[in-house]
């Protein structure tokens, strides 16, 4: 086995200019979770039980302003891995990898990592469909981005086929769709449930990579708290004595042109005649548990972090820790994503690396997706692929957490955009053939952060520039 990088002088050097690395290039741990909005007890959440990525926070770099391009995942996913914006309509799917890939996989993050010299696998969920194949059930091909890495898996487990894993109820059962309820609460073990398999084949992969004498790019993709809202009891039990009251909402919620009837929520789960909209109670049961679900996958991340250090790796590799969008739990009388508005494309984004300075310290930047893929590049000492990137490197912001990044982040769903700066979120809803002109909502997020009042009128001058953000 090599010595620990750190011991030869093999570091990444960091300085105000950027990046310099000497030798060998660090392993990559990247570690993805689904539909986790900021709900976080580093970031002052009060109800949040989340030790192990508190404590991750502690050590990295945790971007309290990122934010994903596109509300769903596949489309995010696609995103993340290309480092571009959804430039045409085809990149707003679920199956925007799918259907594209075969023109960028070459140039995407895990292919690029792979043609510079890097091992690459991927455990779990990182693209749209876990395991990344796309037929019966997901358990057949064809691939949904073919050549990219050494190795695409899922761990063996009760659950059949991929579909069912991705859905999971306890033990094994696959959700039975508009019938399955939201939510469960087995009392039993972790294992009952997928995300706890997904945490103990990445750390028997960490203790194969260990003999490693190449650099490893290793993508872990966690469920939860992803729907259903499922976990073991004892998760549940966590958060038994905390209230979870409702968001407030502005009295005109339904009418803003971006909201739904979340459907997500509607049409794949039964309620057993309980009105999500209008039973107070049924809300705050959903809230408490995707609470623990929150909690059941922060537990399985720290496992995976524990094996991490315990392997003797971690002083060579850069850990991130990413969602692929947030999760509205009322806001706007919405549940799920699919909108532009802030709960559902704010997620959290923690990078640790070897020599990062000020560790722990919270950036407030606003910071994107797309900046993810030139970011490692940077850290890792490899050129951009010939393909242009849309985002841009945040070792800036990791040299000094209150750096300037200079744009604003980008969103897009459905023929809708969005603008985002440290201030102000802008969503423009283009006219259609039922409405004539144009709707554009401004709110002001450092006064209004649950976006209550639309107060476009008010400020021309910032639509006007925000507007020309829009691509």
């Amino acid at each position: 086995m090599r010595l620990p990088r750190f011991l030869t002088g093999l570091l990444v050097l960091i300085s105000a200019g950027g990046t310099r690395v000497i030798a060998d290039p660090p392993n990559v741990l990247f570690i993805a979770i689904d539909d986790l909005r900021n709900d976080l007890g580093v970031l002052g959440v009060a109800h949040a039980q989340t030790p192990h990525l508190d404590r991750l926070a502690q050590s990295s770099r945790l971007f309290s302003h990122h934010y994903v391009q596109v509300p769903t995942c596949g489309a995010s996913r696609a995103a993340l891995l290309r480092g571009r914006y959804p430039h045409e309509p085809v990149f707003l799917s679920n199956n925007a990898i799918r259907e594209t890939s075969d023109a960028w996989a070459a140039v995407s993050m895990p292919g690029w990592f792979k043609h510079q010299g890097y091992r690459t696998y991927s455990l779990g969920k990182i693209t749209h469909y876990p395991g990344g194949l796309t037929g019966g059930n997901w358990n057949a091909p064809p691939e949904e981005i073919a050549g990219v890495w050494d190795r695409v898996w899922l761990p063996d487990s009760p659950w059949e086929h991929a579909r069912g894993m991705m859905h999971g109820y306890a033990n094994g059962l696959a959700r039975d769709r508009g019938v399955s309820l939201a939510w469960e609460a087995f009392d039993g073990p972790d294992d009952a449930y997928p995300d706890a398999w997904v945490a103990k084949e990445a750390i028997a992969q960490l203790a194969t990579l260990q003999a490693s004498d190449e650099p490893w790019f290793f993508a872990v993709g966690f469920f939860k708290p992803h729907l259903p809202l499922a976990a073991p009891k004892s998760w549940f039990d966590l958060h038994a004595q905390t209230d979870f009251p409702p968001p407030p909402v502005a009295a005109d919620a339904s009418e803003s042109p971006g909201w739904h009837d979340s459907g997500e929520l509607r049409g794949n789960y039964g309620s057993a005649g309980r009105e999500i909209l209008e039973d107070e109670a049924y809300a705050e049961d959903l809230r408490r548990a995707y609470a623990a679900a929150t909690s059941y996958v922060d537990h399985q991340v720290g496992l995976v972090l524990e094996a991490l250090e315990a392997s003797g790796m971690a002083d060579d590799t850069i850990v991130v820790v990413w969602s692929d969008h947030g999760f509205q739990l009322g806001e706007h009388h919405m549940w799920a994503k699919h909108t532009l508005f802030e709960q559902a494309l704010r997620s959290p984004l923690m990078i640790r690396h070897p020599g990062l300075r000020d560790p722990g310290v919270v950036s407030g930047v606003v910071v994107e997706t797309v900046d993810i893929f030139p970011t490692l590049l940077d850290l890792c000492g490899l050129p951009l692929p010939d393909a242009s990137l849309d985002g841009r490197s945040l070792v800036p912001q990791l040299v000094d957490a209150t750096a300037e990044r200079g744009r604003p982040a980008l969103g897009f769903w459905r023929e809708h955009r969005s603008v985002r700066d440290e201030r102000w979120r802008l969503i423009v809803y283009p006219a259609t053939d039922d409405r004539p002109e144009a709707v554009v909502e401004l709110f002001d997020m450092a006064n209004d952060p649950h976006e209550l009042e639309n107060v476009a009128a008010q400020h021309p001058a910032v639509v006007s520039r925000l507007r020309r953000a829009i691509r």
